[in-house]
């Protein structure tokens, strides 16, 4: 597995058991998005487990979406709590007034569609793929693990977004996290 610690300016990545990276990275000046910001784009689109692309306005335009973002198809924390947790309890976002819940990578979507078929309730959620992580990095999510072999990915994070609008968002602090963006922990907010 994969554990990281994010710092000011380095990341501290040990794979696995036996060995240890520490690499640097530059600091962004984005921030993350924030309550309030617009998620609309002209141009922004994702892909869908067919491989289309799906404009995010017919994603988030007059819906109330929680989108939870995976640093990367099949890692453990992903696998085994992020995309459970939400699967488990999609039909209660959906009691609150969510209109879908969705997972966004930084992965193309063959990867997606097969990892998505590892869920036996995979119905319940949306898998997209952000191919180019141009959308993970209009969020200001995104982070570069190549040194790592992990490439350009995304934080680990959980939002809520109502007709286009971010309404909530919370990011870890790790990819190994798993409490702020948790499905039963944003399930608390609404």
């Amino acid at each position: 597995g994969i554990n990281a610690e994010y710092g000011d300016s380095l990341l501290k990545v040990r794979m696995f058991a036996t060995r240890s990276v520490s690499l640097s990275i530059r600091p962004s000046s984005r921030s993350f998005s924030t309550p309030g910001k617009s998620v609309l784009s002209e141009n922004q689109a994702l892909r869908n487990l067919e491989g289309k692309s799906v404009p995010v306005k017919d994603i988030f335009a007059g819906k109330k979406v929680i989108v939870f973002g995976v640093p990367g198809a099949y890692t453990p924390v992903c696998s085994n709590k992020h995309v459970p947790g939400f699967l488990e309890l999609a039909d209660k976002f959906k009691a609150k007034g969510v209109s879908s819940v969705a997972c966004v990578s930084v992965n193309d979507h063959f990867v997606m569609k097969n990892w998505a078929q590892t869920f036996p309730e995979a119905k319940n959620i949306e898998f997209l793929a952000d191919p180019d992580g141009s959308f993970t990095k209009q969020l200001g999510v995104d982070i570069d693990l190549s040194a790592a072999g992990l490439g350009v990915r995304s934080k680990r994070y959980a939002m809520l977004v109502d007709n286009g609008i971010i309404k909530d968002i919370s990011v870890e602090k790790s990819p190994a996290d798993h409490s702020v963006s948790s499905a039963s922990e944003f399930l608390n907010k609404l």
